[in-house]
């Protein structure tokens, strides 16, 4: 086995790989080694822009954080982004590599499997350290054939393996046991440990199973990381509760629905835990509540999701809320829908079709075949504010709307627009809440009076630090020292 790859794989999705990766980044990070995260496939609406303009997804971004380096297209060399239940945006190395149906991808996997193997060996030049996340479980064996993600990759790069599993959600060791019984003879034995994640309680109630799980194995149960409440990080894919915030009078209510498709949802976090907003998504058959802010997401499928926004009744409560004083914001694909039209001639987001938009901003957008990858800074129109972000999509804009624009980059090009009555606003970027000056603005435009200050970026780092030092106070990280130097010899 090599010694500069570790690999942490779970028994479901959820399990806490990302999260034991990023705090394995920043234990050794702060450690003064060089680590860098990896996850050879990704599924995930959530995705991040590299320095360089390639996109990666979300948690890998974060894992970089972690580890103090800038995101790079070899940390995830295989994004899947789903647009339909079987049909997927493929990118290798930051690009789209073309739309592809599940069977067809299945098939796809060996030229994959080269793109993840020369990333590999890329980091291997420049790093001493490479943590490896897995992806869903490495027992779903109608997955196997040509896997990528997870004992697939192991065994082509011939690395140790650490399995780790959510006692919070029932049945841990059923799912270890379980798991590993699933494997073959080989990848058994790559796994060198467990780790159980979430945990609350006595742990001596639970060192009777430790021990017999130990016994019946074979493989020693490496730590067990306690569960941490209020704890936040970026999201990977799916919408996870925050810490519940004390809002006093006249604090602002913001509402985002769920779409079917929603992409990077992470815009969000900073009003999430904003203490003067009342944040709330609906979900698929909710009602619109009264708001003072409705913000329409990124989707990756902007026709489908704007359909079904109609046939949820939404054009009728969004005209409602308007009526009433309310504010409406569109990010992405939401800036997309809140034009006259919406065409996909292409195909780039599944079949060509077009869709009337609700016709609150003066523009129309078609979909091109090159995305869009750019990082961006520059100042709002709002206040002067400066604000920090990133584009990802297909859509190309045109329309009267955008000679009122919501913000200029740092080469002073426009970008954005504002209704005339400065009710609507509509953007491509991402992230534009993570600046504590953009945030501020955006508020007081919504109509919070006296903002407090929010600084995103360094709540973080706070977290990450917080989860590294758990992490490093209950993984017995001897052992996994151990594991490290026993694989160089081996």
């Amino acid at each position: 086995m090599t010694a500069t790859t570790l690999m942490i794989q779970g028994t479901t999705s959820d399990a806490g790989k990302t999260t034991l990766v990023a705090a394995l980044c920043r234990i050794y990070a702060r450690g003064g080694r060089r680590v860098v995260p990896f996850k050879p496939q990704n599924m995930a609406l959530n995705s991040a822009v590299t320095a360089d303009g390639g996109e990666i997804g979300r948690a890998q971004a974060l894992q970089a954080r972690a580890a103090g380096l800038e995101p790079m297209v070899d940390m995830n060399p295989v994004l899947l982004k789903p647009t339909t239940d079987i049909g997927a945006q493929v990118i290798i190395h930051g690009r789209v590599a073309g739309q592809m149906q599940a069977l067809e991808y299945h098939e796809y996997k060996r030229r994959a499997l080269a793109a993840v193997l020369e990333s590999h060996r890329r980091l291997q030049t420049g790093f001493q350290r490479i943590v490896v996340e897995g992806a869903g479980s490495p027992a779903e064996i109608n997955l196997r054939h040509h896997d990528i993600a997870n004992m697939g990759f192991a065994e082509a790069v011939d690395c140790p393996v650490i399995l780790v599993a959510d006692i919070d959600r029932g049945g841990v060791f059923a799912h270890l046991v379980g798991t590993l019984a699933l494997l073959s003879d080989s990848e058994q034995r790559r796994v060198q440990g467990f780790v159980i994640n979430r945990f609350r309680g006595d742990l001596s109630l639970l060192q009777p199973g430790l021990d017999w799980l130990t016994r019946h194995t074979g493989k020693p149960v490496l730590g067990v990381l306690p569960y941490l409440h209020g704890l936040h990080l970026d999201d990977e894919d799916g919408i996870n509760p925050v810490p519940e915030q004390v809002h006093g009078a006249g604090s602002l209510k913001v509402v985002v629905p769920v779409l079917p498709r929603i992409s990077n949802h992470t815009d969000f976090d900073p009003l999430r835990l904003h203490p003067q907003v009342q944040f709330q998504y609906v979900k698929p058959g909710d009602t619109l509540p009264p708001a003072d802010l409705v913000i329409l997401p990124g989707s990756k499928n902007s026709i489908a999701d704007l359909r079904w926004l109609k046939s949820a009744g939404w054009e009728a409560a969004l005209r409602r809320h308007l009526r009433y004083g309310g504010k409406l914001l569109g990010i992405c694909g939401g800036l997309q829908m809140l034009g006259r039209s919406l065409v996909d001639e292409l195909g780039i987001e599944g079949s060509p079709d077009a869709e009337s938009g609700f016709g609150w901003l003066e523009l129309e957008t078609r979909l091109a075949p090159e995305k869009q990858l750019h990082r961006r800074r520059g100042r709002l129109t709002l206040d002067g504010a400066e604000f920090t972000g990133y584009e990802i999509h297909a859509g190309i804009s045109s329309g009267e709307a955008l000679r009122s624009p919501l913000l200029y980059l740092e080469d002073g090009a426009p970008e954005g627009a504002i209704s005339p009555d400065g009710q609507v606003l509509g953007t491509y970027l991402h992230g534009i809440f993570e600046a504590p000056a953009a945030l501020a603005a955006l508020l007081r435009w919504a109509g919070l009076q006296e903002v407090e200050a929010l600084d995103y970026a360094t709540q973080r780092e706070q977290q990450l630090d917080r989860l590294a030092d758990a992490v490093e106070q209950h993984l017995d990280l001897q052992a996994l020292e151990r594991i490290w130097h026993a694989t160089t010899a081996t």
